[in-house]
């Protein structure tokens, strides 16, 4: 019979063997988001509000323009909280700048089936938002897009300058800190 002093100093040593193994492997995850590095290109299946005559967007057509690409899902309480009204806010603040550009992808990592295709017309529509909706590829498991901007979830914000580098890639942004960024960024400085 183990007595309960013993059975402490085992569910200590235990705890503490688990404790730093879940240290150790969070020291070794990789850091979210690629600041500094050059905007991957996404697939995309759906899309919501294309620009006329496309069929289909990736970064290529945002050359020599700021990006504001938004990453969300339908179900997201921190993307109806903050997310989408941030959204709103700062591409309001750039409506008819052609060198500023706005695009929103649902990135459905768990959930696939509420996350769907259908709900980007639905929240285009109550947000107001006439820029293009996508929807990631897949049906199941990580967006690929997720995995090659290192995004930590949703919602999830990239800001990437007119030369394709990611100056931005984060949870979130205040409406008033990505404004003066992308106006510094439109203005050379």
């Amino acid at each position: 019979m183990i007595s309960a002093k013993n059975l402490f100093v085992v569910a200590f040593v235990c705890m503490t063997l688990v404790g730093s193994n879940a240290f150790a492997q969070s020291n070794t995850r990789q850091k979210p988001g690629i600041v500094g590095q050059q905007a991957p290109q996404w697939k995309t299946s759906t899309w919501h509000q294309l620009p006329d005559g496309k069929t289909s967007l990736n970064i290529d057509d945002y050359k020599g323009k700021v990006l504001y690409l938004y990453f969300f899902q339908s179900w997201c309480p921190g993307c109806h909280r903050s997310g989408f009204p941030t959204l709103q806010k700062v591409s309001k603040a750039f409506q008819g700048n052609d060198k500023a550009a706005f695009v929103a992808i649902q990135t459905t990592f768990e959930g696939h089936s509420t996350n769907t295709p259908d709900k980007l017309k639905t929240i285009a529509k109550r947000y107001q938002l006439t820029i293009p909706f996508g929807q990631s590829a897949e049906v199941s498991g990580t967006p690929e897009i997720m995995r090659k901007y290192r995004t930590g979830g949703t919602p999830w914000v990239v800001i990437i300058n007119q030369q394709g580098r990611v100056i931005f890639n984060d949870f979130h942004v205040a409406p008033d800190q990505a404004i003066a960024g992308i106006q510094k960024l439109l203005a050379g400085t």
